[in-house]
């Protein structure tokens, strides 16, 4: 009689959760479920996500008088396709145009356009080491009235509103694993000096010292810094590079060197599942930072340019985020190893945190070492 009071009740919880799970599902955009089948999740990850999209009513009324929101950010074309299929599903009368814009164009020109009075954007996205120059021309929107920006856990927005992290960012080493051993790997920064394989051009880098060059100031100080800078130049002789993230990890897959500092998890995972023989490892204190995202002040598409935000922030935009090129999301109920490629890499380890708010005073020290041993190793200048 337990046996079948038992069965009984688990017969029922079971079909109590079939049927919750169906009732979101019956929810979902079909980009969003679509999603959710091919990362092999339960719609129940999306309950309730009308709430999070609630804006106010005013702002649906106001974009129907505006055109085409312009997004500049570094998404490839297909990435984008898979991103704003999803947001157009959502919201169908609300016109976007995506571009894959160099950090030249992203950032540099549309700041130079800005401050001649034309606004080239209404969305930016990796405003990175030039966030500082949009903030002291006073070119920024204050997004603490975006809702899902109300709701990011702290260090992953600014406190005056300037920008917002779309997702989260780890900047350490790939490597190839057909070259280098997961034990010659450096478990410290410093440990890159007591293996003669990183020497002789092995080791890659990229003239992106903004990127995990200021969390390492910040975690270690000046004084450790400068000394571990100047034996990476003059000790390793590092090939120095001029491509971007994506070309040199294909460079890596092609045996070009062993190992490229800085990059990211997600480029390299995308690399590994196409058969790259590319892997991923951060030394300690691992560099992070969230990719940043602004509005700019003046935008004649404000109205699309905050919903498209709100959207992009909230769960479904997280997950089409994740979907499009596995940026970890920043959402406080997405933090889960499932969104963080090469997590056994990553989780549990020291980090060493980039808030953009400190680039005005620690960058330009940075730039001050860095330049020098850039170009004095050879290297090309920015």
């Amino acid at each position: 009689m337990r046996k079948r009071t038992a069965l009984r009740a688990f017969m029922g919880l079971a079909l109590s959760v079939l049927l919750v799970q169906e009732a979101f599902s019956a929810q979902l955009s079909r980009s969003a479920d679509e999603m959710l089948k091919k990362l092999k999740l339960p719609p129940s990850i999306l309950a309730n996500v009308e709430k999070e999209l609630q804006v106010p009513a005013d702002w649906l009324e106001k974009v129907k008088g505006e055109g085409q929101v312009r997004f500049l950010s570094t998404l490839e074309p297909k990435e984008s396709k898979i991103l704003f299929g999803a947001f157009r599903d959502r919201y169908p009368s609300i016109q976007i145009t995506a571009t894959e814009a160099s950090r030249e164009d992203r950032t540099v020109k549309t700041l130079v356009a800005y401050k001649s009075g034309r606004v080239l954007a209404d969305v930016l996205e990796g405003v990175g080491g030039t966030y500082y120059m949009f903030k002291e021309a006073n070119a920024l929107e204050d997004l603490r009235g975006i809702p899902t920006v109300k709701a990011l856990p702290a260090g992953t927005k600014d406190p005056d509103g300037l920008w917002a992290g779309t997702y989260r960012l780890y900047w350490c080493m790939s490597y190839n694993t057909k070259l280098v051993a997961r034990e010659d790997l450096p478990r410290k920064w410093e440990d890159l000096f007591t293996r003669a394989r990183w020497k002789g051009g092995n080791l890659a880098l990229i003239n992106r010292p903004n990127l995990w060059v200021l969390q390492l100031w910040n975690a270690k100080g000046e004084q450790w810094t400068k000394g571990f800078l100047t034996r990476l130049f003059t000790e390793l002789k590092p090939q120095l590079r001029k491509e971007g993230q994506s070309a040199t990890i294909e460079l890596l897959g092609a045996g070009e060197f062993h190992a490229v500092i800085p990059s990211n998890p997600a480029r390299t995972s995308q690399k590994a599942q196409s058969g790259s023989p590319v892997g991923y490892f951060c030394p300690e204190p691992a560099p992070s930072s969230v990719n940043e995202a602004v509005i700019l002040k003046g935008s004649p598409n404000i109205y699309g340019a905050k919903i498209f935000l709100n959207w992009l922030l909230s769960r479904e935009g997280q997950l089409a985020l994740f979907a499009a090129h596995e940026g970890t999301p920043v959402h406080k109920d997405l933090m889960r190893k499932e969104f963080i490629p090469f997590s056994e890499e990553i989780l549990g380890k020291e980090e060493a945190f980039r808030d953009p708010g400190l680039e005005t005073e620690v960058l330009p020290k940075v730039f001050e070492v860095w330049n020098p041993l850039w170009l004095r190793a050879g290297g090309a200048a920015r």
